[in-house]
């Protein structure tokens, strides 16, 4: 499916060929112009498995989750503006996707699709849109990535937001994870750890614990400590920012911090939102400062001596917010256009696949929680199938991965992507078609001219939203 350059590594290579044209440059003058304006490393090839090196064990596994991170925010990805050189660097070290999806456009239903590796719409708290009170959660009977590998011999940990259901009824530790440090909630207040409610939300295990330092500066501390420990089985964490999501508030941002504090504490449940705050500056401060704490979480993990071991994935819990880069992406967090589900997406592991790679393959979130399990030895439950397709047999040896269907479903939306097509409904009722290695910026509606790939793609999607549960 690759290409030297990767057709949707589109950041800004459309734009500069088009620009280019348009001053009557020569076809190797538009070449030049297309590659300058690439957010691609020149030194990227397509993807290629690798054969094995040398025996390797099952990897330790450290997924680390950025929330509402846009698609294009890294500087690997095309941004102008922001510099991330710490996952720009764990790009040219592993695997970069340019069409990697999220599964769902929101967080908490993301977050269910990434632990049961299914549809959010299987389970009753994945229909909440994001989850925001105590009536819904992760059921605990339900196998988990986190209790699939822990019965397989790892050790597990998830530290950062959950967002999966509140105690006493919900928790990692009731779900398949050992160790706990984070919050539950969807957002909390940097330095006061205060909720939407004003509830104090971090806790360590199913206890509150005291820490009123920035939160970022917390969960990288508390990361690093992991990675850097003497494991005697193979771990996997789940390391959630809640960065770079609202409130908008930087590491010694103490006056933004107390004024939302204020707020929140007079009842104000809109203070988190922080509607009349924020600016692209400050959204360029957060990025960057989580990008330079994940680089110190790689530097504990490289003292460790076990990076060779470790494969690390990095993504976004789905499509930027009010202040992210998404070109050439239309649509933000909430929308199944391309802009809110389109995310960053990075795989590094040294022992077994090689770096400087960039794939253009679908992919999304349930099909990591598929591949993760298989590279660590463990069995989905037979009683709740996968909705996600491994991908080790095609990252490890090169198999090719058969062309199958993404899906998404939000309340007002739909939409499903089958190799190039994607066919997608908004809120408008009306149904689209779109060619999206040929036009990522979803503008050029082909369902005027494809009624029979129209009405196929339509009749998939709603074959699978038949065997959901209803809203």
């Amino acid at each position: 499916m690759s290409t030297p350059l990767s057709r949707r590594a589109l950041g800004g290579v459309a734009a500069g060929a088009a620009a280019a044209a348009a001053l009557g440059a020569t076809a190797p003058a538009a070449q030049a112009a297309a590659q300058a304006t690439s957010p691609a490393d020149p030194q990227e090839r397509p993807f290629r498995a690798a054969h094995p090196r040398r025996h390797s064990p099952r990897p330790n596994i450290l997924f680390i989750l950025g929330d509402d991170l846009g698609w294009a925010d890294l500087s690997s990805y095309g941004s102008p503006h922001i510099r991330t050189p710490h996952l720009d660097r764990l790009a040219r070290q592993g695997v970069r996707f340019t069409d990697a999806y999220s599964g769902s456009a929101t967080c908490s239903p993301t977050r269910f699709s990434l632990y049961t590796g299914r549809y959010p719409g299987r389970t009753k708290g994945g229909l909440a849109e994001p989850i925001a009170d105590k009536s819904v959660g992760l059921e605990p009977t339900h196998p988990t990535l986190a209790s699939l590998l822990r019965d397989s011999g790892y050790a597990t940990a998830l530290i950062g937001k959950w967002h999966c259901g509140y105690l006493p009824d919900y928790s990692p530790t009731k779900s398949g994870w050992d160790e706990f440090f984070g919050n539950f909630g969807g957002a909390l207040e940097y330095y006061s750890k205060l909720g939407l409610g004003g509830e104090y939300d971090l806790y360590e295990g199913d206890a509150e614990y005291k820490d009123l330092r920035y939160y970022t500066r917390i969960l990288t501390e508390r990361a690093s400590e992991y990675v850097g420990r003497d494991h005697d089985k193979p771990w996997l964490l789940n390391l959630n920012f809640t960065t770079p999501h609202w409130p908008w508030i930087a590491d010694g941002d103490k006056e933004t911090s107390d004024e939302i504090v204020r707020r929140i504490k007079a009842g104000d449940r809109s203070a988190l939102w922080h509607q009349d705050g924020g600016s692209v500056e400050k959204y360029k401060e957060m990025v960057e400062d989580l990008d330079r704490s994940i680089g110190q979480v790689l530097d504990a993990l490289k003292r460790s001596g076990r990076e060779q071991d470790t494969l690390v994935f990095f993504a976004s819990d789905n499509g930027g917010e009010r202040f992210s880069y998404n070109w050439p992406l239309s649509g933000n967090k909430g929308s199944l256009q391309e802009g809110g589900i389109r995310v960053p997406a990075i795989l590094r592991w040294p022992a077994r696949i090689d770096g400087g790679q960039v794939s253009d393959l679908p992919v999304f979130t349930p099909d990591w929680t598929a591949t993760l399990l298989d590279l660590a030895g463990a069995r989905p439950h037979p009683a709740y199938p996968l909705d996600g397709t491994s991908l080790a047999g095609h990252l490890l040896r090169g198999a090719e991965v058969p062309e199958r269907d993404l899906f998404w479903r939000v309340r007002g939306e739909r939409a499903l992507r089958r190799g190039d097509w994607k066919y997608y409904r908004g809120k408008s009722g009306r149904d689209q078609l779109f060619h999206l290695s040929e036009d990522s910026r979803e503008q050029a509606d082909r369902a005027p001219f494809e009624q029979a790939r129209l009405a196929e793609l339509r009749t998939a999607w709603e074959g699978i939203d038949a065997g959901l549960l209803r809203y």
